[in-house]
């Protein structure tokens, strides 16, 4: 375990400016895996669930053994729906606020 932190923020050189990220050099394998995964979930979430809010009750009722209303499969549909899109956004938006420092510390 460290006794100091690798910052630089304790030593007081604020002309350094490189975060733990960039100072560890390239991601590993698993790394990659994880961030593509994060992308992979709620986009094959949204390609595979079903539109027919009887078919998804149907589902989960094959899977689990727990029946659901047809009104329940609406709002759980929905909600999947609203889970999967924010997800997606609030990568996307992580991805852009990454990429924009990125070329702002490039220049």
């Amino acid at each position: 375990m460290k006794t100091h932190c690798s910052c630089g923020a304790a030593t007081g050189s604020s002309d350094r400016k490189t975060t733990a990220a960039q100072s560890t050099g390239p991601l590993s394998f698993r790394q990659r895996f994880v961030k593509g995964v994060r992308w992979l979930i709620p986009g094959i979430t949204l390609v595979l669930l079903p539109k027919c809010p009887v078919c998804l009750a149907a589902y989960v009722a094959l899977g689990t053994g727990i029946g659901l209303s047809v009104t329940a499969a609406t709002w759980l549909r929905s909600g999947l729906v609203v889970l999967c899109v924010g997800s997606l956004f609030y990568l996307a938006v992580n991805w852009l606020m990454a990429y924009r420092k990125r070329r702002q510390s490039a220049a």
